[in-house]
Parts: structure tokens; sequence; C-alpha cells
């Protein structure tokens, strides 16, 4: 059952379930993106830095992270648009074969001259399988309400 502005108040928090980072993961991305740096697609290069092995693209994980909060069915037809990434920080780098998940709160919320929709930011922090934070940052989405009569004004 989606939630909607109203249902999102600050301090309202989930969580994701997990995914896997797969070097098949980082290949496909790396197409798509045109992002070829030899630190995530060639492991000879890559055990040379100091790394020591393959990265994953931090802009892939942060994608995978988008589509497990759409997994979790929050915003399932009350997110209108994805409006700005702000302060996003890559704290530790993910590999292959490491497992993600992620937890989202509620931090603002504001309402917008669309009686229809209102604004929320959310803290995202991205964890690996040990627990260790890998990425976090806040996402600002536009969020539908209820219904306009909704609005508090």
């Amino acid at each position: 059952m989606p939630l909607y502005f109203e249902d999102l108040a600050e301090g309202v928090a989930f969580e994701t379930g997990r995914r896997t980072v797969t070097e098949a993961d980082v290949v496909n991305f790396a197409g798509v993106s045109g992002d070829f740096n030899p630190l995530h697609v060639d492991a000879v290069h890559a055990a040379t830095t100091p790394f020591g092995r393959q990265v994953a693209h931090g802009l892939l994980v942060l994608s995978m992270v988008s589509g497990l909060r759409q997994r979790t069915g929050v915003f399932d037809g009350s997110l209108v648009a994805f409006l700005e990434i702000r302060s996003w920080r890559f704290l530790r780098p993910v590999f292959p074969g490491d497992t993600i998940r992620a937890r989202a709160e509620v931090v603002q919320r504001r309402e917008t001259k669309d009686p229809a929709r209102g604004v929320v930011v959310q803290r995202v922090e991205v964890f690996n399988q040990r627990d260790e934070m890998v990425q976090a940052g806040e996402l600002v989405l536009l969020v539908r309400r209820r219904s306009p009569e909704a609005a508090v004004r």
C-alpha cells in the first residue's frame, strides 16, 4: 500500500530488501552509462589500485537503491517526481559480491502551491552485508496527496 504526503511525517522510516551486486551488473551498467573506467571493468588494473579489486560504479549502487526503494511499494502510485539528490556521499567501495540494502527516513516535508502534492525529503543510508554504511544522502521527492481536500492550509 503506497504512502502519500499525509502519511510521510518527519521520522517515518522504512527499509528496503537486499540485493547482491554482481559482475554482470557492473558490466551492464558500464555499457549503459559508457563508463568503462578500468577500476570497474579491468580486473588486472583494479588489482593494482588501493581497492585491490574491481569496484562497482557508485552510480550503479545509487541506481540499485532507487530500484530497491521502488520494490518496497511505499511509493507505488504516490510518487510524482524525483526532484533532487542532495549531498550524496560515496563512503566506502562496493564490490561485486557485496549485498546492499537501504534505510530511508523522512527528515523534512513541505506544502506546495499545488494542493494535490507535497515535497518530502528523505535521508537515505545504504549499507553492505557487514552493516557498513557505503553511501548516504538526501533524496527530494514530489509526492501525491490522497486528495486535494486533504491539504492543510
